[in-house]
Formats: C-alpha cells, structure tokens, sequence
C-alpha cells in the first residue's frame, strides 16, 4: 500500500461528505484501509466503513468520509454479493483457511447434484450461528477474543435472508459460488453449515466481496493502486434503496433545522399512499440530499440531517 500524506484535492469550503470504494487486498484488515485512507484527509474528517471484510477477503470496501458516516447504517443495510470457493472435506476452527484445519479422512464425496440441492436449502430466511472467532460480543468481549483464549463463545443463531446461491463450479473438494445475501450473513457460516449437511464438513477457501447495493467494483480500484486520492462519489448512493422525496424550499428549511414537515405538504401529496414509518431519502429541489426522513402518522420527521 502506498505511504505518506498524500495531498488533499477536496474541497474545504464546505462539509466534505461522499463514499469512497475500495477493492481490498487479501491480507489487510478492514481498519487498516481506515486508517491509510484517513491520511488523505485533514484529521478532523471521519472516515468509517461499513461492514468489516475478513483479513483473507478481497473486495468492496464502502467507506462513509465526512458527514456520510452518519448514513453508514444505511449502507449496512443494503444486499451484498459475494464470489466463494467452499473446500470440503475439511473443518476449520475459524471456518476459514486461516485456521486450524481438520481433514475429515473417509468422508463421502458428494456428487454435482448433491451439492447444489444442499444450497437450495439455503436460500431465503434462515437461522445461522456466526463463526465463533467473528467480532460478536458476547458479555462484553470480541467473540474471537475469547475463542483466540481458548474459550468456546457460545453465539446465538441470527435470522438472515440469502436471495440467491449460483453454484459456479464444482470439481472436489471445491465448490465456487455466488451468494447474494442481507446484512449479517457470515459465507463462513455457510460454508461450514453446507459442508455439515454434505456430510463431509467444509469452510471458505477465498471470498471476494462483487457489490454492495448499486455500488459494485467496477466504481473501484484496488487500494494498492492509488497514488492520489480518489474522488468522493455523491452521498446519495449510500440512501440509493430508499425512496426518493423532494421538498420546495421552504420544506426544505425547516428540515434542516431537524423540524417535523406535514405530509400535507404540496410536494407531498403524491406520496400520500405511502406507509407510516417508511423512510425516504430527502432532497432538495436541485437534487441535493438533505439527509432522511420518516413519515409518522401526518408528519415527515428527520432521522439523518446532513
């Protein structure tokens, strides 16, 4: 990765805010792609991702820079897709290649048909136990923390939604995929879980993050690759599943100011169908995103305001 203060081409004379996406390396750590990026920006600038990679994955990388950090749970909230190879035959401590690997000697090996009925039964709500060495706290303390000490956290299963698993290939003990899946979804778990119902136990090879909601690795560059700062993209595409409302100037005022708005207003009421509690993404008349807004009952009340 490059060193050094790089120069500072945004600028300073308004709030920065925008995403940066980055295609992660294998073997860096999601807070160390924090911390490099952090040098292209004066130290007041927040920079924070939005939603931890592996060590061993490569991928899409989010970061929130600036006042787009107060819409990181809203990334966290879009589908991701994942490219995995699945090795069978095996089990590991951490689910993954990095740990201890246990050979499961005799095992059956399961045929091409056998492996991709196995992952239909993955697909759409499922309960899954999250890896014992993952960032979880349980009482306090990092789930790895205390598997790395021995101890042996005891994860409660989580609801998670995979929308769809393409097998790609299979030639054993290697199964590759592609797993489009909501927040929370461990492919580690999965890959551990299919190997148990195979039979023949299993864990992730490698893992490649493809996209988070539109954001897709086409809009990156690996991170080794830079030598400027990249540009910022708009702060709306971190709000981009949400739907789109435009408030005249007046509305627009009085929301930024963190006041509720009557959804009798005039740029309003083609929305009066809509359900209460749905959040929308508020923008003013030129486009701009102004933050996001909640309808309860007749008002539309800010939740984020940029």
């Amino acid at each position: 990765m490059p060193s050094g203060h790089l120069a500072f081409p945004y600028p300073m004379t308004q709030a920065i805010a925008g995403l940066l996406v980055i295609d992660k390396p294998e073997g860096v750590t999601s807070r160390a792609v924090v911390n490099q990026v952090q040098q292209w920006f004066p130290s007041r600038v927040k920079i924070g991702h939005t939603g931890t990679l592996d060590p061993l994955a490569t991928g899409l990388l989010v970061l929130c820079v600036g006042r787009a950090t107060r819409l990181a749970d809203y990334v966290q909230q879009m589908e991701k897709t994942y490219q995995a190879r699945f090795r069978l035959g095996a089990v590991s401590d951490t689910d993954d290649a990095q740990g201890v690997i246990t050979p499961r000697a005799g095992t059956p090996q399961p045929t091409r048909e056998q492996v991709r009925d196995v992952l239909q039964e993955f697909i759409g709500d499922i309960w899954q136990r999250p890896p014992a060495f993952s960032a979880l706290k349980v009482q306090g303390q990092r789930a790895y923390e205390l598997a790395r000490q021995g101890a042996a956290p005891v994860l409660a299963p989580r609801l998670v939604h995979i929308r769809a698993i393409r097998l790609l290939d299979y030639h054993w003990p290697y199964v590759d995929v592609e797993v489009d899946c909501s927040r929370g979804t461990y492919i580690r778990a999965l890959a551990r879980d299919v190997g148990e119902k195979l039979g023949c136990g299993g864990y992730v090879e490698a893992l490649r993050r493809l996209r988070v909601g539109d954001l897709t690795l086409a809009q990156a560059t690996p991170l080794q690759q830079y030598r400027e700062p990249p540009p910022l993209l708009p702060v709306r595409l971190a709000v981009s599943h949400l739907p789109a409302l435009t408030l005249a100037p007046t509305e627009a005022r009085l929301f930024c100011h963190g006041q509720s708005i009557s959804w009798r207003g005039d740029r309003m009421a083609s929305h009066s169908g809509s359900q209460d509690d749905q959040e929308w993404a508020v923008l003013d008349q030129d486009g701009k995103l102004l933050g996001v807004g909640k309808r309860v009952g007749e008002n539309l009340r800010p939740c984020v305001v940029l």
